[in-house]
């Protein structure tokens, strides 16, 4: 979670093909961006991790939308090297810890702070943070779990515009989001603006 920390943005990646993986990474790579978040959202997702991982060893991967315990088994023998899921299932959690991979849940409630807490999860994905209340919601979890140490990565509605409200709270420990490469970017090959979308948004994160 180094790389997380550091960065505190994670570009959060639907890819369809290899090619395509390889091509978005580099760019990432050439906005001083190196680390991301491959969502299991396509078949092409363990691929993808893999060649990201052989092609660019420096770069930090990680697999997202992780929904069962075969996904993560999947994910980590691909090379990923954190995971991520959208909710907070125990199972799920209990699969990554087995598999020695890095894991951060979903959570939008006090309930699921709670439950991931007690799974030892002390890094937490906040999903979809505009819906669940976003910085004002985040303000609140602050309060009666401050003190536990834990922190949040808000993702879900986080865009060039609001994320430096985001990074300024004490109990966010990073962004991620897909506005860095959206769907469109990547379909159009335009990877000018995705290495440029991730330069400024390292340079965002790191004012603050």
């Amino acid at each position: 979670m180094k790389v997380i920390l550091e960065k505190r943005v994670v570009p959060v990646l639907t890819l369809e093909s290899v090619p395509e993986a390889l091509a978005v990474a580099e760019a990432l790579v050439a906005g001083g961006l190196p680390v991301m978040e491959v969502t299991f959202r396509t078949k092409a997702a363990p691929d993808c991790i893999r060649a990201i991982r052989q092609s660019f060893p420096a770069v930090t991967v990680g697999a997202g939308t992780l929904l069962t315990g075969e996904q993560v088994r999947q994910a980590q023998q691909a090379g990923a090297q954190f995971g991520v899921a959208p909710g907070v299932n125990a199972t799920v959690v209990r699969a990554a810890i087995e598999a020695g991979l890095p894991f951060y849940p979903g959570v939008m409630t006090p309930s699921d702070v709670e439950l991931g807490l007690s799974l030892g999860c002390m890094l937490q994905k906040f999903f979809p943070a505009d819906v669940a209340g976003g910085v004002k919601m985040l303000k609140a979890l602050a309060g009666p779990y401050g003190h536990t140490g834990v922190k949040f990565i808000p993702l879900g509605g986080i865009n060039a515009g609001n994320a430096a409200e985001f990074l300024a709270l004490p109990n966010v420990a990073a962004i991620g989001g897909s506005w860095i490469a959206e769907k469109k970017l990547v379909a159009g090959k335009d990877w000018k603006a995705i290495t440029e979308n991730a330069r400024a948004a390292v340079a965002l994160a790191g004012a603050k």
